[in-house]
């Protein structure tokens, strides 16, 4: 290659590689070959093809131009130094912490951890699944229950699950009556109500030992609760179940290295936040967190499971257990519409408590109560009363000035509503610490010394937690939990697991409806900026400057792409925006005096979670049927649309569809349903498809929700964290989720106003770096790229549905049905032979039974496109093979697939060669990637359930 003089270039046009350039996979010349191949002159003409003209916008995006990596950083860097992170100790469920190095650097910084994808394919997932089944044994430890799921999304919204399941798992008791105790958290208090309302059910929140007083179908009490009191919930416990209650705790794992546990009072239900194992409080999240129930709930328990099971030749393998109970195969049927958990997070907490150890968790959690315990000494000595019971929470009167004396002194306190002052401490707190709030409490010259105060403690064993509450068993007494204190021994451990998982570090991750792109570093270095990462999410907000200018740049940015007018950065899952959505739809029909309107047409062809979604808003779903291409049957939808009447409240719609087709008829169908008075909800889960080209306010409807874990960069996280913000057009704007902190609680759908605020740095870096070309042209790309691989593949597999002009939009649909119809190989037999190739499966069998969807996202090169289609490409020439005879249909590569290590060294009873099994390509050759166990045996670990670490024996 010949270099080129660039000496008389004009200093203006020696620019370098822009963002765009690197965030887009194929290069100039790579497009140019692949509209050549696609008989597209242009990419503007491909899209002219794939896009109605009637839904094109006409104009640029009302964005900047892009910016370079080391610009849109320093532009951010200015931004976040605006914040001002006092030291913490409102507590309420947020904790500064201290993340490991050796966590921080190789799990939460390191892409084999954060770019894998939700584990739905265990044989190539196996690290993280043990990460995973580490968390729930961790729990079930600390809260003393016997099951635990992989985690949920945040405190708040666990309660929220936690209600739901007391009513679900108690069909005996007819009571309508959900009691909460009143020092629960009010953040926690906020979505209850919201939740509770649109189930018909009454929250009544009272002091807790009034609970004798009503017959409720559940009851949640907090252990510590929100005042930091340790109360015995034995009796409390007792009392609800004698009037048929089911019992939820929410508490504290670090509490519970010392406290009783929940389990052993007679819990049904235990929950709370991993947060203060590790991870940072960022402004909100995101944070894993915990769930653990009684057995005989196990099967309505929300969320994601792992469970122990065996692969083919019987060694043990991990899975994601009774995945029949997930949202999108029960659809409004589903128990919970949740389909996003705090994988990555709930991944650092357990390391965190592997790497400490159960002993060095108690000693940090002496340490933080001996801490509390001088401070309560100390003011009991200055004459100032707090609680006598306690963990790490001390709550007393405080004088009117003590919060802004504070706040000068560099520290913010907890502000109760009645006036008084809270404070918690942390992992974080030294003495040098209790020494200032002592001075700022009692007022300098109080005499006191915190080394005197510490020996007195001792001297009368003073401590908060009665003895009767002392918890005497032992916990994490696993072999995992003692064996990697050493930063040695940590980094292996991590690295080990790793090596077991595929994520995009290894090569493609062609999942339909998931958008797994690109996930830049430059967007992610700011997420562990401690501007951003150490700020509780409910101090003052002139504190919080910087995150406030962020945020709003960051809805200016999301507004202009979709054509919306105003958004809520709240939901923090991309199921929680559609709750929002539709919450803000009811919400505005009541205020309009249309309460009655709860019919919700939804396209049989749509996401599952838009049905278990409309569901728990009190909804009656509508399905309307698709035609033969896939579209939605527009005649249908006016006639279900007429019987509906003056009770249609909403329509669901996925544009593209869920099909992988724009549909042409998009426009028409938001003009019926506007017709009879109904709301639009556009899921905004294909808006890779649409920024650019086209929007959801040009489309005509009123609400989407934006999945910024696919089309805005944000990592998967192995199955999260994910975020959710909702749109809507202004009439909408003023029923959007609100919050206590900030002065409105109404409709609350989160724990913290901002949903998982740290992580909304990345799709601002996004936005900022991509502008509006950029944004537009990885729009192109995606659609081109997809386009390339149906058309490549059109004469291996049926392509099952495409748009008016021959075209797919950002991915396409694969039919197995008839390849499985005339040779016997499955979907699932193509998806875990690709394993062998060195592949992660497109979406298996969804939106259409027995079918693969295959998204190749604008971030993958034109060589990458290529391996894939050679890879699919062989194996339908291996399927052949099976048609014709040559391989038994019960004993060839595919039904035997994937392949180990282990398979080569074992008795090799096979009709075809070592060769063929494990390096069946050129680049498997080149490169391979090894999954860690056989194809898993699931109706094994359905029936012989276990979501336990393995048994010490295993071990020896």
């Amino acid at each position: 290659m010949s270099i080129q003089d660039t000496s008389r270039t004009p200093l203006a046009d020696l620019v370098s590689h822009s963002f765009t350039e690197r965030h887009v996979g194929p290069s100039a010349d790579e497009q140019q070959a692949m509209l050549k191949d696609l008989k597209a002159e242009s990419l503007d003409g491909l899209m002219m093809q794939v896009v109605p003209a009637s839904i094109r916008l006409k104009e640029d995006l009302p964005l900047p131009v892009g910016l370079s990596e080391a610009d849109a950083l320093a532009e951010l860097k200015a931004i976040a130094q605006q914040n001002q992170v006092l030291k913490c100790y409102i507590g309420q469920g947020y904790y500064p912490t201290r993340m490991p190095g050796v966590i921080q650097r190789n799990v939460l910084e390191n892409p084999a951890w954060y770019t894998a994808y939700t584990p739905y394919q265990p044989e190539i997932s196996q690290g993280r699944l043990e990460s995973l089944l580490n968390f729930q044994q961790m729990v079930m430890d600390l809260t003393g229950m016997p099951l635990a799921n992989a985690s949920l999304l945040d405190e708040a919204t666990a309660a929220a699950e936690a209600m739901a399941l007391c009513k679900r798992g108690n069909a005996r008791n007819k009571s309508e009556i959900f009691f909460v105790a009143d020092t629960v958290h009010p953040q926690t208090l906020d979505v209850l109500r919201t939740r509770a309302h649109y189930f018909g059910w009454e929250l009544v929140v009272a002091p807790a030992e009034k609970i004798s007083h009503y017959q409720p179908f559940g009851a949640l009490f907090q252990y510590p609760d929100t005042e930091g009191n340790v109360t015995d919930l034995e009796s409390l416990i007792n009392t609800a179940k004698a009037q048929g209650a089911t019992v939820a705790v929410a508490t504290d794992l670090l509490a519970l290295l010392l406290l009783r546990s929940p389990g052993s009072m007679g819990a049904d239900i235990v929950f709370g936040s991993s947060q203060r194992f590790g991870v940072p409080m960022g402004y909100g999240g995101p944070h894993a967190a915990f769930f653990a129930a009684k057995d005989d709930l196990k099967r309505q328990v929300p969320g994601r499971i792992i469970g122990v099971s065996k692969d083919r030749h019987g060694d043990t393998a991990l899975r994601m257990a009774m995945q029949t109970r997930e949202q999108h195969i029960r659809r409004e049927k589903a128990t919970s519409n949740i389909c996003t958990a705090q994988a990555l997070l709930a991944n650092l907490a357990a390391f965190y408590a592997v790497y400490h150890g159960p002993q060095g968790l108690r000693t940090m959690a002496e340490r933080v109560h001996r801490l509390t315990s001088i401070l309560a000494r100390g003011l009991k000595l200055g004459g100032v009363t707090t609680n006598a019971t306690f963990f790490d929470t001390l709550t007393f009167t405080a004088d009117a000035t003590l919060h802004e004396r504070a706040e000068r002194a560099g520290c913010n306190l907890r502000r109760y509503p009645d006036g008084r002052a809270g404070v918690s401490f942390d992992e974080t707190t030294t003495k040098d610490d209790v020494m200032q709030l002592l001075d700022l409490i009692l007022g300098e010259g109080h005499g006191l010394s915190v080394n005197t105060l510490d020996n007195e403690v001792m001297a009368n064993s003073d401590s908060g937690i009665p003895s009767a509450l002392r918890r005497t068993d032992a916990v994490l007494t696993h072999p995992v939990f003692n064996s990697y204190h050493s930063e040695t021994d940590m980094l292996r451990y991590i690295r080990r697991l790793e090596n077991r998982d595929y994520s995009l570090v290894h090569g493609m991750i062609p999942l339909g409806s998931c958008t797994m792109k690109l996930n830049a570093t430059a967007e992610m270095i700011p997420v562990s900026w401690p501007e951003f990462a150490n700020m509780h999410p409910f101090v003052p907000v002139e504190q919080a400057k910087g995150y406030q200018i962020m945020l709003q740049q960051l809805e200016e940015q999301l507004i202009a792409v979709t054509g919306y007018d105003a958004f809520s950065l709240q939901p923090n899952s991309g199921a929680q925006g559609e709750y929002a959505g539709l919450l803000a739809i009811r919400r505005y029909q009541a205020a309009k005096g249309e309460a009655h309107r709860d019919i919700c047409l939804i396209p049989a062809s749509a996401h599952g979670t838009n049905p278990a979604t409309a569901a728990m808003m009190g909804l009656k779903v509508v399905i309307v049927e698709c035609d033969d291409n896939g579209n939605v049957d527009l005649d249908d939808l006016r006639a279900k649309a007429a019987a509906a009447g003056d009770k249609l409240s909403t329509c669901m719609i996925t544009y593209p569809s869920t099909h992988g087709v724009f549909e042409e008829g998009v426009s028409e169908l938001c003009k019926i349903i506007h017709e009879h008075g109904g709301q639009v909800y556009l899921d905004g889960a294909n808006m890779n498809a649409q920024v650019g080209l086209t929007h959801p306010g040009l489309i005509g409807s009123d609400v989407s929700h934006l999945n910024l874990h696919k089309t805005f960069a944000i990592p998967h996280g192995g199955g999260g964290p994910g975020m959710g913000p909702i749109g809507v057009r202004s009439h909408l704007a003023p029923y959007l989720p609100g919050h206590s902190e900030k002065g409105n609680g109404a409709g609350a759908v989160s724990a913290a106003p901002f949903g998982s605020a740290s992580i909304l740095p990345i799709t601002w870096m996004y936005n900022r770096m991509l502008g509006k070309d950029g944004l537009k042209h990885s729009t192109e790309v995606a659609i081109l790229n997809a386009n390339y691989i149906a058309d490549a593949l059109a004469d291996d597999y049926e392509i099952l549905y495409r748009g008016t002009k021959g075209r797919v939009a950002h991915e396409c649909i694969l039919d197995i049905r008839p390849l499985k119809a005339a040779s016997g190989i499955s979907e699932e037999d193509i998806a875990k032979r690709l394993m062998d190739y060195g592949f992660h499966a497109p979406t298996m069998s969804f939106p259409v039974p027995g079918t693969l969807m295959v998204e190749p996202t604008e971030s993958e090169s034109q060589e990458e496109l290529d391996r894939f289609i050679e890879a699919m490409k062989g194996i339908r020439q291996e399927i052949a093979r099976v048609q014709s005879g040559e391989w038994p249909a019960d004993n060839n590569p595919l039904v035997n697939a994937p392949h180990t290590q282990f398979d080569l060294v074992k008795e090799w009873n096979y009709p075809y060669d070592r060769e063929t099994a494990v390096f069946p390509s050129s680049a498997t050759r080149a490169a391979k990637f090894w999954p860690a166990v056989s194809r898993v045996d699931n109706v094994f670990g359905d029936r012989n359930f276990v979501c336990s670490c393995p048994s010490i024996d295993e071990y020896r």
